[in-house]
C-alpha cells in the first residue's frame, strides 16, 4: 500500500477495486482526478489523467522521494515507473522499455519528458562531463523535435506528428553513456495542407515570429504568415506556443547539440524554400507550361544555392527515359502542381531525418569497450501518436491507428505473459482470462498478399491510370466478408458511408471511417527523379548530403522504391519486435475532457479511451488470481505489529512460517495463496482489513511509547 494516500483520494491501485466493473472503475478514476491526484497505478502500470494545469510534483524534492524506492511504497507517480525501470535495468542488467500510449492531447509528451528529466536527475554521481552532455543533449533534443515534428491540431496545441522511440544506453554503473532516436512516420502531408483550425508544424510560425529582420531579408521572407499560401490558414489561430521565444529556444539547443552555424541557416533556409515554393504560380501558354512569378523561382534557386534554369527546368519538365532516348516531357499544370507539391514535402522530410541523424552522430555510444566496461544495457522510451479519429481520416490516420493495434496486441501478450509468468514462477496456478484479442485487426491490415497494405501496393504496382476508386473496389472484393471492414457497397443501407469514397474498419478502439481520396497518391510517395538531381548538384555541401541518390542518372534509376505503407509497416514489425526484447513498463494516458479544462471530467469521453485502452482488462489480468502480491520479508516488516507471534520479532523457522502464523491467527488463510518468494492475497477486502488493524496497532504502540517516556520522566 502506498505510504501518504488515505481513502479519501480513491484507490491509488485499481486492481484494489471490491469490484472489477466499469461504473466502479470511472467511479475512482474520476474521484482522484477531482481530488488532483492524476496518477494511479494497475499492478505496475501507471494510468495518468492530463490535469491541464501546472502540477508541482516533479521537483527536485518529489525525485528524491522515489529514488531507489520499491513501487508500492510512494503514492503512484511517472518516477514510480522511471524508477522501477532504471532498477530493473541495473538490478537485472536487463534492457527495459516504457511504452507510452493514449489519444493526441492525453499527454504522452509530457510524460515522456518527465521520465528523461527523473533518469537524468538521479544518475549523476560524480558531475562526470560525458555523462552531463549526454544528459544534456538528450534534453536538448526534445526541443528541436518538437519545433520540427509537431503542430497545433483541433485535439492539442502541441501534438507529435511523428512517432519517437529513445533508447539510452547507460554503462555497467548505471550512468547515461549515450542514446540512439528512431522516428516514425512524419505527418508531410501537413506542410501543405492542413485541416480547418489546425496549424502547420510550428518551425515554420517560429521563422517568421522570432528570426530577425537582417535573416528574414536574408532569406527573402516577411513576418506575415498569411502571405504563404501553404501555411496562411493557420496564420490567424490562436496557439498556446510562444513561436518568437520558443524560435530562440531551439535556436540556443541547436548550438549545444552541436549544430555548426551554417547548418542551422541551411536548416532556415529550407524552411523558407518550402514557404517560397507554396507561392509559385503555374499557368499554360498555349501548350506550354509557365511560372508566372520567376522572381520567386531565383529566390529559391539562390537559397538551394543553384541555378535559376535548372530550378525552372525541373518544377516544368520531367526527364523521363524512352527506350535509349532520354527526353524531356513537359508537365501540365495540374502535374507542375503536384510536382512541386511532392518537392515541398521530401523537402521537410528530408530535414526532419537528417536533423534526427544528426542529433544520434552526437549522443550514439563511441568507443564503448565491454570487456573493459562490462554490459552496456538500455531503458528504451517509446512516444508514439495515439489513436486517432477526425471528421476526415486519411491515409496518415489508416498508418496511425494501425500502429496502435500493433502496440495494444504487444500490450495484451506481455501483460498476460508477464503475469503468467509471475505465477509460474511462484508455484501458483494460473486460471485463464477472456479479453479481446485484436491479432484479427492486425491481420486485416497487414497480412501478406490478404491485409489492406497488401491491396493497395497492388494498385500502385499496376501501370496506367490506378485510381482511388478502383483501390476501394479491390478492397471490396477482397475483404468483403471481413467482421472488421465494410464499406457503402457492401453494406448499401449505411448512409454515414458514401459510395466509392469510405471504407470503414472495427478497430478494437471503435469504429474509424476512412476516406481513400489520397490513399494512391500518399502511398506512391513519388517525387521526380529531376528534383532529387537538382538537390544533389546544389553547391551546399548539407543539401548535397540529404540527397545521396540525386547522383544517380535517369537510365540507372530502375528499381521501384517500397512504398509508404510497406516501409511504416516493415518500421512497426522492427520496433514491436525490439520492445519485445525488453522489460516493459507502461504508461496510459487519459484525457479527461476536449476543452483543456482541469476541472472538467467528461465521463463518455473517459470511459471511451478506458474502454479502447483496454484497462478493465488489464485489471481482470493482474486479479486473475490475486489483487495483490508482496515478498514475504516486506510483507511482514508493514504487519507483524497486528500479531503476538510476530511482534517485535519472531523465533518460527522462517519469514514465511511467520507470515503464515499472522495469517492463520486473523483467519485469512481462504483469501491468499503461498508461494516460493511471495505472499499471494486474492481480494482487496482482506488487505484494506490488515491496513485497517495496522492503523489501530500504529496508534496503540505510538501511546504506550509516549506514556512509558513520561513514566521514565517522573
Amino acid at each position: 500500500m502506498a505510504e501518504q494516500e488515505s481513502l479519501e483520494f480513491g484507490k491509488a491501485d485499481f486492481v484494489l477495486m471490491d469490484a472489477v466493473t466499469m461504473p466502479e472503475f470511472m467511479a475512482n478514476l474520476r474521484l482522484r482526478f477531482e481530488k488532483g491526484r492524476i496518477y494511479t497505478f494497475i499492478g505496475e502500470v501507471v494510468v495518468s489523467m492530463n490535469p491541464y494545469k501546472n502540477l508541482n510534483i516533479y521537483g527536485r524534492d518529489t525525485i528524491e522521494q522515489y529514488r531507489g524506492r520499491e513501487l508500492y511504497e510512494r503514492p503512484p507517480h511517472l518516477f514510480a515507473i522511471a524508477d522501477a525501470a532504471y532498477k530493473a535495468m541495473k538490478r537485472r542488467s536487463k534492457d527495459t522499455c516504457i511504452v507510452i500510449s493514449g489519444e493526441s492531447g492525453a499527454g504522452k509528451t509530457e510524460a515522456s519528458k518527465y521520465i528523461m528529466h527523473y533518469i537524468a536527475a538521479i544518475t549523476n554521481p560524480g558531475q562526470r562531463a560525458e555523462v552531463e552532455r549526454v544528459k544534456n543533449i538528450l534534453l536538448k533534443s526534445n526541443c528541436v523535435l518538437e519545433a520540427f515534428g509537431n503542430a497545433k491540431t483541433n485535439r492539442n496545441d502541441n501534438s507529435s506528428r511523428f512517432g519517437k522511440y529513445m533508447d539510452i544506453n547507460f554503462d555497467f554503473k548505471g550512468d547515461p553513456i549515450g542514446g540512439h532516436i528512431n522516428n516514425y512516420l512524419l505527418e508531410k502531408s501537413r506542410v501543405i495542407v492542413q485541416q480547418a483550425g489546425e496549424r502547420s508544424f510550428h518551425s515554420f510560425y517560429q521563422l517568421l515570429q522570432g528570426g530577425s529582420d537582417q535573416m528574414l531579408r536574408s532569406l527573402h521572407l516577411q513576418k506575415d504568415a498569411s502571405a504563404y499560401k501553404y501555411i496562411c490558414p493557420g496564420a490567424q489561430i490562436k496557439c498556446s506556443i510562444n513561436d518568437g521565444a520558443e524560435f530562440k529556444a531551439v535556436a540556443d539547443a541547436m548550438k549545444v547539440i552541436g549544430f555548426k552555424q551554417e547548418e542551422i541557416e541551411t536548416v532556415y533556409k529550407i524552411v523558407a524554400v518550402i514557404l517560397h515554393l507554396g507561392n509559385l504560380k503555374f499557368s499554360v501558354d498555349g501548350d506550354t507550361p509557365v511560372i508566372e512569378n520567376s522572381k520567386v523561382v531565383s529566390i529559391i534557386a539562390d537559397l538551394l544555392s543553384t541555378k535559376f534554369d535548372m530550378v525552372e527546368k525541373a518544377l516544368l519538365y520531367r526527364t523521363v527515359a524512352t527506350g535509349r532516348d532520354v527526353i524531356d516531357k513537359q508537365h501540365t499544370e495540374q502535374e507542375a502542381t503536384y510536382g512541386r507539391d511532392a518537392f515541398a514535402k521530401a523537402i521537410y522530410e528530408r530535414l526532419f531525418a537528417w536533423i534526427v541523424t544528426h542529433i544520434n552522430d552526437v549522443i550514439e555510444v563511441k568507443n564503448y569497450d565491454t570487456t573493459v566496461h562490462g554490459k552496456n544495457t538500455v531503458i528504451g522510451v517509446l512516444d508514439i501518436y495515439g489513436f486517432e479519429i477526425f471528421d476526415n481520416n486519411s491515409f496518415e490516420q489508416f498508418c496511425i491507428n494501425y500502429c496502435n493495434e500493433k502496440l495494444q496486441q504487444l500490450f495484451i501478450q506481455l501483460v498476460l505473459k508477464q503475469e503468467q509468468e509471475e505465477y509460474q514462477r511462484e508455484g501458483i496456478p494460473w486460471k485463464h482470462i477472456d479479453y479481446f484479442n485484436n491479432q484479427v485487426i492486425v491481420d486485416l491490415v497487414e497480412q501478406q498478399h490478404k491485409g489492406i497494405i497488401s491491396i493497395l501496393d497492388d494498385a500502385c504496382m499496376n501501370v496506367g491510370k490506378v485510381t482511388d476508386e478502383m483501390f476501394l473496389e479491390a478492397l471490396n472484393n477482397k475483404l468483403g466478408k471481413h467482421a472488421h471492414f465494410s464499406s457503402r457497397k457492401l453494406c448499401a443501407t449505411d448512409k454515414t458511408l458514401e459510395f466509392d469514397r469510405d471504407f470503414r474498419i472495427k478497430h478494437y478502439a471503435g469504429d474509424v471511417i476512412y476516406s481513400v481520396t489520397g490513399f494512391i497518391d500518399k502511398n506512391k510517395d513519388t517525387l521526380f527523379q529531376d528534383f532529387k538531381r537538382l538537390m544533389y548538384n546544389s553547391s551546399n555541401p548539407v543539401l548535397k548530403m540529404m540527397w545521396p541518390e540525386g547522383k544517380l542518372s535517369i537510365t540507372e534509376v530502375t528499381k521501384r522504391p517500397l512504398t509508404a505503407a510497406t516501409l511504416f509497416k516493415n518500421s512497426m514489425i522492427a520496433l514491436v519486435d525490439n520492445l519485445a526484447s525488453k522489460e516493459p513498463y507502461y504508461v496510459r494516458c487519459i484525457k479527461p475532457n476536449d476543452k483543456k479544462s482541469p476541472q472538467l471530467f467528461d465521463e463518455e469521453r473517459c470511459r471511451h479511451q478506458v474502454e479502447y485502452l483496454g484497462l478493465l482488462e488489464n485489471v481482470r489480468v493482474r486479479r486473475a488470481g490475486f489483487a495483490y502480491r508482496q515478498t514475504y520479508e516486506k510483507f511482514l516488516h508493514r504487519y507483524k505489529m497486528i500479531s503476538e507471534f510476530t511482534w517485535p520479532n519472531h523465533d518460527l523457522p522462517s519469514d514465511t512460517d511467520a507470515v503464515k502464523k499472522l495469517i492463520e491467527c486473523h483467519g485469512f488463510q481462504h483469501d491468499v495463496a503461498y508461494g516460493k518468494t511471495k505472499i499471494f492475497i486474492r481480494t482487496p477486502r482482506t488487505l484494506f482489513t490488515l491496513e485497517e488493524l495496522h492503523a489501530k496497532m500504529l496508534v496503540r504502540i505510538v501511546l504506550f511509547l509516549q506514556k512509558s517516556t513520561k513514566v521514565t520522566k517522573v
